[in-house]
Formats: C-alpha cells, sequence, structure tokens
C-alpha cells in the first residue's frame, strides 16, 4: 500500500571501491560510493557520498553531493553540494544550497513556472515612480 511507504527510505547502496556501468532505476533512496557511468532514476533521494564519482545523467526529488558528478540532474525538489562536493554539468532543481568550498561548474535552472522567470525582471514603470 502507499500510504505505508516510508520516505528516505534507504534501499540501495553502491559501496566504496564498486564500479557500475549502466542504468539503474531505485524506487527509494540510493546511496553511490562507488564510481557509476550512466543514468540513475530514483523516486526519493539520491545521495553521492565524498568517495562517489558518477558521470550520466540523474533524475531525483533530493540530490545531497559529498562526492563527484560530471553530468545533468533533474531533481524536483532540492540540490545540496557539501564542503568538498564537485558538479561539472547542468541542473535543474527547485532549491539549490551551495556549501563553501564546494564546487560548480555549469548551468542551472530554477524555474518554479512563468512567474519565476517575469519576477526576476526589473519594471522600468516602478523606478519612474519613486524618482516622482
Amino acid at each position: 500500500m502507499k500510504g505505508n511507504e516510508k520516505t528516505g527510505e534507504l534501499s540501495t547502496i553502491l559501496g566504496k571501491g564498486s564500479v557500475f556501468e549502466g542504468k539503474l532505476k531505485v524506487e527509494h533512496t540510493l546511496r553511490v560510493d562507488g564510481k557509476f557511468t550512466g543514468d540513475i532514476i530514483t523516486t526519493d533521494a539520491l545521495i553521492v557520498g565524498k568517495e562517489g564519482n558518477i558521470n550520466g545523467n540523474i533524475e531525483a526529488k533530493m540530490l545531497i553531493v559529498g562526492g563527484k558528478i560530471n553530468g545533468t540532474a533533474k531533481i524536483k525538489d532540492k540540490i545540496v553540494l557539501e564542503i568538498k562536493a564537485e558538479f561539472h554539468g547542468e541542473m535543474r532543481t527547485s532549491k539549490l544550497v551551495i556549501d563553501e568550498g564546494a564546487i560548480f561548474d555549469g548551468r542551472c535552472s530554477m524555474k518554479q513556472g512563468d512567474a519565476a522567470s517575469t519576477s526576476a525582471r526589473p519594471n522600468p514603470a516602478s523606478s519612474d515612480n519613486l524618482q516622482k
């Protein structure tokens, strides 16, 4: 029953020293401490440990990075880049946290619908009203 499912349940671990190539689909939280090349899809969180290294495409509800990612990430809720994390590539998310010391080299899109694209633009009419 879906009503009894626990969110955040860690069900899959790719341990330190392991190497995986291909496509991985998981219904709960996934933790990667090894090397992964390919596509990861999870309905919950993806945690990349300090030793974790991912080259590929990620789709998840939440992404927490302590290691390295090179690729794309489509994250529904939030991305957290911890102190020594490295992210090279493109990400889409609604919330982004980058700790001091983390490296982000790439592109980030944080649109939350049409309102986000218009709210960032200054309104020239409103600045005229302030001067009068």
